[in-house]
């Protein structure tokens, strides 16, 4: 058997409860993201980044590795933040490897040094310096100001340290009490600087929440504290619960139940405690929204869905029912994963060698495959267009070309798309694009025979002549009364235009696009737009004549570019 090194047993340990609790509280972080739009994925992000490094820690574990032999420390954390990095999807995934990133340079900075406050508040410091180095232009009221707070609480906490609390641990037990004091410093100090955020960035502010991925930073801290302090008081320490709409109830994110159960319930005398009690008899991942006196939003993983819905039988009025067999989600997202791993195989096998090849995150069937027709090598970004610089690494390094044009297509996936272009084995150069139809309306501009900087030029010139639009349903309700969950919402070049039933903020959209005469470029219709193709047609201004495209998208009913 491989010897272990029960400090990296500990260590492995203290992040998968770190992972555990940012897993158990994803959909409230999930819940935090400003944009109405259903992409709201910050929780997810966040914890696949860590469970990528829980993974390498046991890859590690397996392999015997030691912390103060033939460069054991210098090793681990050149892995773990590796594995982070390559793990990471969205923004705030990458953000968070980051974090990690710094942290873990002061880890090797400090070579057989045990991990005691002064080390924790320096990781901090390193975290919050690499964070704000990764963001072009770095943004106050968000993650970045909560870390950099943090780092500062931590330094302090340990200057009114005990003498004896800066010396070496005698056990573990001494160890977690000294840094559950510093971490616990360092999480008040970024509970205060999460409660100011919406007074510096005017978007939380106006949507009424604080910012989704500072907050998440935060849960995986208290993860850390319930690691320290287990079987001992404060062992269940978590941070409040922040919505825009009051939590009456959360618990951890199931395992054991089949079905995520959502529905609406309407009614003159509800009761959430009763409803939250009665739910924990028949499931888990309980969430009770109180909408106001007479509305609760639920939220039950359960095997059987209809008990669920039944406990209201006379007293409310069921709607907006969403069942979904997360089972068979599991089966689907492996299936589509390794069905992506083979059409990219195959289509980088079929093609001629080029001196450069576009490679673009795409969703949606019909998408996909304009995209292939344009001479795109596509990177399927599943309905949450969010592939992890991983994937995008291994995309570019596939691709039969000597240079490579990377188009994320999403703003989300911009901060993994650099950081794979940075990996890769290959020159890349990414074009900023930030959606499906604006990346689908330039890629014929491509050069296929000419360098990567030279056909990302050219692409990026057509983008600049589009304007782009879109209509999609709202997944959460405008805290100014301005929209409710499921009516439309319409953007032109990302401002939100028009809002209410789709025929009318459709037209807005289409009228805002081509008022200066341009014409269509893209017109992609989606899952569940409630639209026929004729009455889109209908709508379009007069002398358009749109052809629409089964784009096959999941978050947007219609996607418009304009040229």
């Amino acid at each position: 058997m491989t010897p272990v090194d029960p400090s990296i047993v500990r260590f492995r340990d203290l992040v998968a409860a770190a992972a555990a609790h940012v897993e158990s509280r994803k959909q409230e972080i999930n819940d935090l993201n400003v944009f109405p739009v259903a992409d709201g994925d910050t929780g997810d992000n966040m914890a696949l980044t860590l469970r990528s490094v829980v993974e390498e820690l046991d890859a590690v574990l397996a392999e015997g590795i030691t912390l103060n032999v033939g460069g054991g420390r210098e090793e681990l954390v050149r892995r773990l933040a590796r594995a982070a990095l390559l793990g990471a999807r969205g923004n705030s995934g990458v953000i968070l490897s980051q974090l990690i990133r710094g942290a873990a340079e002061e880890l090797v900075a400090r070579p057989g040094e045990l991990i005691r406050p002064p080390l924790v508040a320096a990781a901090l410091a390193g975290a919050s310096r690499r964070g704000y180095d990764s963001v072009r232009q770095p943004v106050e009221g968000t993650i970045l100001t909560v870390v950099r707070e943090m780092a500062g609480a931590a330094s302090h906490a340990v200057a009114q340290l005990d003498p004896g609390q800066l010396g070496t641990p005698a056990d573990d037990a001494e160890q977690s009490f000294a840094l559950a004091i510093v971490i616990g410093e360092a999480i008040a100090a970024g509970l205060r600087a999460l409660d100011e955020g919406p007074e510096l960035l005017p978007a939380l502010k106006e949507a009424g929440v604080v910012d989704a991925g500072g907050f998440g930073l935060l849960v995986l801290f208290a993860g850390v504290i319930r690691f320290l302090r287990q079987g001992q008081p404060g062992g269940d320490f978590d941070i409040p619960h922040y919505a825009a709409a009051r939590l009456e109830g959360l618990s951890h994110a199931s395992e054991t139940f089949r079905f995520c159960t959502n529905f609406a319930v309407t009614g003159p005398h509800l009761d959430a405690r009763r409803v939250r009690n009665e739910l924990a008899r028949m499931g888990d991942s309980i969430i009770v929204v109180v909408g106001d006196e007479q509305t609760l939003k639920i939220h039950v993983h359960t095997d059987d869905p209809d008990a669920a819905m039944a406990l209201f039988d006379g007293t409310g009025e069921v709607s907006r029912v969403d069942v979904a067999d997360m089972d068979a989600q599991v089966a689907a997202r492996t299936g589509r994963s390794v069905a992506a791993a083979e059409a990219l195989a195959a289509a980088t096998v079929e093609r001629e060698r080029t001196t450069s090849a576009v490679l673009a995150v795409v969703s949606g069937a019909g998408l996909i495959g304009a995209f292939s027709d344009e001479g795109a090598i596509v990177v399927d970004g599943g309905a949450t267009m969010n592939p992890s610089t991983a994937d995008l690494v291994a995309a570019i390094d596939a691709a039969p070309a000597d240079e490579v044009v990377l188009l994320p297509n999403n703003s989300n996936v911009r901060m993994a798309a650099d950081r794979a272009a940075e990996l890769a084995g290959k020159p890349t150069v990414v074009v900023p694009t930030r959606s499906q139809q604006a990346g689908l309306a330039a890629v014929a501009a491509a050069l296929d025979d000419e360098p990567a900087a030279d056909s990302a030029a050219a692409i990026e010139a057509e983008v600049a002549e589009l304007t782009i639009g879109g209509v999609a349903p709202a997944a959460r309700p405008d805290p100014s009364g301005r929209f409710a969950v499921g009516d439309a919402l319409g953007y032109v070049d990302e401002e939100l235009v028009a809002w209410g039933r789709p025929e009318d903020v459709l037209r807005t959209v289409l009228e805002r696009t081509t008022d200066d005469g341009r014409e269509f470029v893209v017109l992609a219709s989606g899952e569940g737009a409630p639209l026929s193709d004729d009455d889109v047609v209908r709508l379009a201004p007069e002398g358009s004549e749109p052809e629409l495209l089964a784009g096959g998208q999941t978050a947007w009913w219609w996607l418009v570019a304009t040229g």
